[in-house]
């Protein structure tokens, strides 16, 4: 399959605008693996054929299946421990004492994918020793409601399950259903999914006491990183946290969050 440069910059035209994904020209074969179903699923001629009728104007249906079809969604159970000991440990009991008697915690858990990152929040508050009795809410979001569809129903393989989670909070926290484990009801309860373009803003979202956002905005060229970091701002209590990933900063982007002390992959405010 040899994609023509024009229809390549077509597509990376059209992501960068929907999703802020941003590809260079060594992307074509992902690019062409990752949208061949797209072609196979609605009968189209080739690629080439994909963009001739985007060019033409298309569908809703049709853009929102090229655009999930690039997203990204590699995700595990407490994926780089590293930021869930520094929540564990320095954020929450932060947060617990500076809440008093509010006891009550909301997250945003973004570019969620098909749901291990929320969840393994949601397992990490449930059991933490100083928020027994608190209550919390986790919005999770991404811009693929095929994959949001699929962390709602909570039910992973034996293959997922390994990828990161352990064996006491597998026992306590899934039932079984055949070959699968399913997130029991008193930990979905604690999560709401929604769809949600990160350069869409935070409008109505409201604000948080966490923030996780990680590995995604590696996927962004500069510019559109430094639009996600001014609403991330904006959408953060003044004593909360952000999380990023391991390969991701705020150097040279923003200057309203600074590193954590000794919270490695978390940031806060400056001013704060």
């Amino acid at each position: 399959m040899n994609l023509h440069p024009q229809d390549f910059r077509f597509f990376a035209d059209l992501l960068k605008r929907e999703s802020g994904l941003s590809l260079t020209a060594d992307k074509t074969y992902l690019l062409e693996s990752r949208l061949q179903p797209v072609v196979n699923r609605h009968a189209l001629d080739g690629i080439a054929g994909l963009a001739h009728r985007l060019r033409g104007g298309g569908t809703a249906l049709l853009l929102r299946d090229v655009v999930e079809a690039m997203a990204t969604c590699e995700t595990s159970f407490f994926r780089d421990m590293t930021p869930f000991d520094t929540l564990r440990d320095k954020v929450i009991p932060a947060l617990a004492a500076a809440r008093g008697r509010e006891k009550y915690l909301r997250i945003w858990s973004a570019a969620c994918a098909s749901g291990q990152e929320p969840y393994s929040i949601a397992m990490l508050l449930k059991n933490h020793p100083l928020l027994q009795g608190w209550r919390f809410e986790i919005e999770a979001s991404d811009i693929s409601e095929d994959i949001l569809n699929v962390a709602r129903a909570g039910s992973y393989s034996q293959f997922e399950i390994q990828r990161g989670l352990p064996a006491a909070l597998l026992v306590r926290h899934f039932t079984k259903d055949g070959e699968r484990y399913v997130v029991k009801p008193d930990i979905k309860a604690h999560v709401r999914f929604l769809r949600r373009n990160l350069l869409a803003g935070t409008y109505g979202l409201g604000v948080f006491d966490f923030i996780f956002c990680r590995n995604v905005m590696i996927y962004f060229d500069a510019a559109d990183k430094r639009r996600v970091l001014q609403s991330l701002q904006g959408a953060l209590r003044r004593d909360g946290a952000l999380f990023l990933g391991g390969a991701e900063t705020v150097m040279g982007l923003s200057d309203h969050f600074r590193p954590m002390p000794g919270g490695a992959g978390a940031y806060i405010l400056a001013e704060a």
